[in-house]
């Protein structure tokens, strides 16, 4: 049998290995079944490796790395693993790149973000449908394609020292305004369909009477009569055994 390689994934701090690794290996055997992959972990190092199984999908060896990176940088690992899902990415700031290596500077912007009693990040996922984690110097969001930008930019804007209130106000006029698109995207949706179902004879009704068909079918599970009568076979059926 060829031993497959080893490729370098990243490095992680130390006191986040244990993370990684999980409670009995639970959380290794995870990442390892959905990427479909073995990991290895130098726990005096941090460094984090992987080989590939030969059915390994490309598109999963290119989003790895984000995974192990999140769980290293503060993301629960659950939250982590779904970055592996299509619709799911991964952008991390590093405050170092706004305010210096001071770890004064670095605390300060880090409160700014987070706020008293989390408030702030809450109200950023809140808002946004991201998911965020600060550890160190560092900022992980995590979300979908219209997640991301909203809680990116937010964060962005508070690294370069906007007041909480505007970013706020800005990020929630922005979540109003994708909702009031979405809206007008299904309102033009709906309104394609009927045009459609004018244009075709009979089909409106067609659908009427397909969904109080459907309807009349539904039976509440706790009516044992109601049941009973469903389960009825009508004069012209029958039930036939045979093998396959």
């Amino acid at each position: 049998m060829v031993a497959r390689p080893m490729e370098g994934v990243t490095r992680i701090p130390q006191d986040r290995i244990a993370v990684l690794i999980g409670r009995k290996g639970v959380t290794r055997k995870a990442i390892e079944k959905a990427s479909n992959a073995k990991l290895y972990i130098d726990s005096s190092t941090g460094d984090v490796s992987v080989t590939w199984n030969e059915n390994a999908d490309p598109v999963t060896r290119m989003k790895f790395p984000d995974v192990v990176r999140a769980i290293g940088r503060g993301m629960n690992p659950e939250r982590a693993i779904q970055l592996l899902q299509d619709n799911q990415h991964l952008i991390l700031f590093d405050i170092r790149e706004y305010v210096g290596k001071g770890s004064n500077q670095q605390r300060r912007i880090r409160s700014r973000v987070i706020g008293r009693n989390g408030r702030i990040r809450e109200l950023i996922e809140e808002h946004s449908g991201a998911e965020m984690a600060i550890y160190g110097s560092t900022i992980v969001i995590i979300g979908d394609e219209d997640a991301l930008p909203l809680a990116s930019q937010a964060v962005e804007r508070l690294l370069h020292g906007a007041e909480h209130s505007s970013v706020l106000k800005h990020l929630e006029t922005e979540r109003r305004k994708r909702k009031m698109a979405s809206r007008q995207l299904e309102s033009i949706s709906r309104d394609t369909s009927s045009r459609f179902a004018a244009l075709v004879p009979g089909l409106d009704a067609a659908q009427r009477k397909r969904s109080r068909k459907y309807k009349d079918a539904q039976v509440d599970p706790d009516d044992s009569e109601g049941i009973e009568d469903m389960m009825e076979l009508a004069e012209d059926e029958s039930i036939s055994y045979g093998e396959e």
